[in-house]
């Protein structure tokens, strides 16, 4: 029997939204969706991205690039809408670079040639308990499918407060070829960071390339 892939399992829908981010999701998520995308311009996928906090950065720190962000979770799809759109549902001068797929990005992934020279996982979710380890998203195999879509000298910047799942997928990248490394990187601030439910001091970062 073919084996079952292992698909999100996180909420994909929260508290009620407001009338204003239904009409965001109707009429300006499907006008920058990321289709036509130039195959091996550089460009820059976070994964997972909450409410969009990081991901507006980047996109202001660099104009010039395509930044994509993948995210399931409704709810965080329209927050960010909200938060890169003015009064009359425009997209905002310095968010016009944004691009969002609001869904699994494994899908996304599989249906482009795209490159990236950045891909972002920040604070994924642990999965802490034994029983759901297998749901948890940086395994080898996840790795394997980034490391296609990585530039040649791209690279994947993975940041978790929990310092056990850390470790986990520090071992899930000794079973591809990407070369690891751990950067002293500053705190990363986003609304997951904030709440660091492991209660750990910090996070912790890794770079993995090829």
């Amino acid at each position: 029997m073919e084996k079952q892939e292992i698909r999100t399992f996180g909420r994909r829908h929260g508290k009620k939204l407001s009338a204003r981010q239904n009409t965001l999701l109707d009429t300006v998520l499907p006008a920058i969706a990321p289709i036509n995308l130039p195959t091996n311009a550089g460009l820059i996928l976070e994964i997972g991205f909450g409410a969009g906090e990081h991901l507006r950065e980047i996109s202001r720190q660099k104009p010039d690039k395509i930044v994509i962000g993948a995210e399931p979770f409704m709810n965080g799809v329209a927050s960010l809408l909200s938060a890169i759109t003015d009064e009359s549902n425009s997209i905002r001068s310095e968010y016009k670079n944004i691009r969002i797929f609001p869904d699994d990005v494994r899908d996304f992934l599989r249906n482009t040639d795209s490159k990236f020279e950045q891909i972002w996982v920040l604070h994924p979710d642990p999965w802490p308990k034994a029983r759901h380890e297998k749901r948890r998203l940086l395994n080898a195999d996840f790795l394997k499918l980034l490391a296609i879509h990585l530039t040649a000298k791209g690279e994947i910047i993975i940041g978790t407060d929990h310092w056990e799942y850390f470790d986990w997928i520090e071992n899930q990248a000794k079973e591809t070829e990407l070369n690891i490394t751990i950067p002293d990187l500053q705190t990363i601030h986003t609304r997951y960071q904030e709440k660091n439910k492991a209660e750990t001091p910090s996070p912790k970062y890794m770079i993995l390339k090829n």
